[in-house]
């Protein structure tokens, strides 16, 4: 018997094999969370529509997942970067249980700021993060009352991928 779904969003020009999605996606298995992992690799090559591809159709494309998901149980939505900001976007569509986001952007060009539902939410972000500034994502962090994590490291986080598991493990035994 399933806990819930979790959805697991891989960041811009990554894919759903992606290491930390797929800590993740052991971390939600082992705690009894059926997952997925979806593709987004085809939207963000449209470089036609923007530099970071279509991020309009992706956020479609998780709500969709995420409704049907939804209908069945509870589901916590997780991403890094580009997957986070649409899985916070997407809480504010589907009913959802938590939020893990990595590295979350606060800004997505002319897409709405980062918002999400008043759910659990726990953030990862890194210090030395280049692309996305850690004073956003505290100020952001600190507005919800979400649970943060800083750690030292840039935007993939590949020092801490196993600490990210740890952070997503215990959102889960939480919600």
């Amino acid at each position: 018997m399933s806990r819930g779904h979790c959805i697991l969003s891989h960041g811009f020009e990554s894919g759903p094999d992606a290491t930390k999605v797929t800590a993740l996606a052991d971390v939600a298995e082992r705690l009894g969370w059926t997952h997925e992992r979806p593709d987004y690799t085809d939207l963000d090559a449209m470089r036609e529509v923007s530099s970071v591809g279509d991020v309009p159709a992706r956020l479609r494309r998780l709500v969709e997942r995420a409704r049907a998901a939804a209908a069945q149980g509870p589901v916590v939505l997780a991403g890094s970067s580009l997957g986070a900001y649409i899985s916070a976007i997407a809480s504010l569509q589907v009913p959802t249980r938590g939020l893990f986001l990595m590295v979350p952007p606060t800004r997505m060009g002319p897409m709405p700021l980062l918002d999400a539902a008043p759910v659990p939410t726990s953030v990862v972000h890194a210090w030395q993060d280049e692309l996305i500034p850690a004073a956003e994502v505290i100020a952001w962090a600190r507005a919800r009352s979400a649970r943060l994590l800083l750690v030292e490291d840039g935007h993939r986080l590949e020092n801490h991928v196993e600490a990210s598991a740890r952070a997503f493990e215990d959102l889960l035994k939480g919600v």
